[in-house]
């Protein structure tokens, strides 16, 4: 089968290729991928970034984002038929959305919401799982607290402002010029257009901030959380809890926290807390988040689709910082079969 595989870490890393088509386990469905969404993480896992902990073994096919068909369901899985529609985040070390095929676990599937078509769910499962694992698992965002979301307009942003509404938060969001009219359509309360303001001298008193910046960003954030407030950023540093999370040996846990203790320790003089979330793939919460989907409570955004041929130049469109917004799709066409 085509596929974008990873040959060895650095930028020129992926590379098109034939790859076998993957093997069937009995909690697997295999996937005929018809759209495959472009994040950050993509980037990261190319570069080599989390290697100390996500043992890939080269090559692998890249990709976290999928939706597309089911042609084969493993003996033990219930739920799925062959012809349904799906989308997921499949979890870390099975990963492989840029290819013509996938095997998933079961358990990381959900159908496609019904309102959507599958370019527009391919841009949705790793944001989506994102905000909600934030909003509602990590922060319990209830109606009436202050959320400060950074870049807006961007896949993740975007789609965290849509939901922390839902929940009846106040949001408050970074964005430029270009971008307001969007970010405010989504239900932002409060814009701070970067490009002119420091949000650390117009906002306070919020619950939550969301980063996803890090750096001075990251440093700035931790001024405008209330006593007790929080900030929780996806691009680090990580913390214990992160090499916890992928069940690594206690020592990688320490020098997580050294990584991260300049932060924290600034987090415990303002009276607030740090976090770093790193998502996890979750087919019950895309389930949940699919009704939520179909009921016009939230939409992806996209910036543009790619065809398949061209991921590598959707991945770069990405990179360069060329998104207006929104997330980037590479699409297969079904007359491609």
């Amino acid at each position: 089968m085509k596929a974008f595989v990873v040959e060895k870490y650095g930028k020129d890393g992926v590379r098109a290729a034939e790859a076998p088509e993957p093997t069937v386990g009995d909690r697997d469905v295999l996937v005929r991928v018809r759209a495959a969404g472009i994040n950050p993480l993509d980037k990261m896992v190319r570069n080599g970034e989390f290697r100390q902990i996500l043992k890939y073994k080269r090559p692998f096919v890249l990709g976290h984002d999928v939706a597309g068909v089911v042609t084969q369901v493993g003996s033990a899985v219930h739920g799925f038929k062959v012809g349904d529609e799906v989308y997921a985040r499949p979890r870390d070390l099975r990963v492989g959305g840029f290819a013509e095929f996938i095997a998933i676990d079961a358990d990381d599937v959900a159908p496609k919401p019904a309102s959507l078509s599958l370019e527009e769910a391919a841009a949705v499962p790793l944001v989506a799982l994102t905000a909600w694992q934030i909003l509602v698992e990590r922060a319990h965002v209830k109606p009436g607290q202050k959320v400060l979301v950074h870049a807006g307009a961007g896949g993740l942003g975007s789609t965290v402002i849509q939901l922390a509404k839902h929940l009846g938060a106040t949001v408050a969001t970074t964005a430029n010029t270009r971008s307001d009219e969007l970010v405010r359509s989504l239900g932002a309360d409060v814009v701070v257009d970067y490009t002119k303001e420091d949000f650390s001298k117009v906002l306070s008193g919020y619950d939550l901030v969301l980063d996803s910046l890090g750096g001075a960003n990251l440093e700035k954030s931790l001024t405008v959380l209330k006593p007790g407030g929080l900030a929780i950023s996806v691009v680090g540093p990580p913390d214990a809890g992160f090499a916890k999370q992928l069940g690594a040996p206690s020592v990688l846990g320490l020098v997580m926290n050294t990584l991260s203790r300049k932060i924290r320790k600034q987090a415990k003089r303002l009276g607030v807390r740090y976090e770093f979330l790193f998502m996890q793939a979750n087919g019950s919460q895309l389930r949940k988040l699919g009704a939520l989907y179909d009921s016009g409570k939230l939409r992806p955004v996209i910036d543009s689709t790619f065809p398949f041929d061209q991921t590598l130049e959707a991945m770069a469109h990405v990179e360069q910082g060329r998104t207006k917004a929104g997330k980037v799709v590479v699409s297969m066409a079904p007359d491609n079969d």
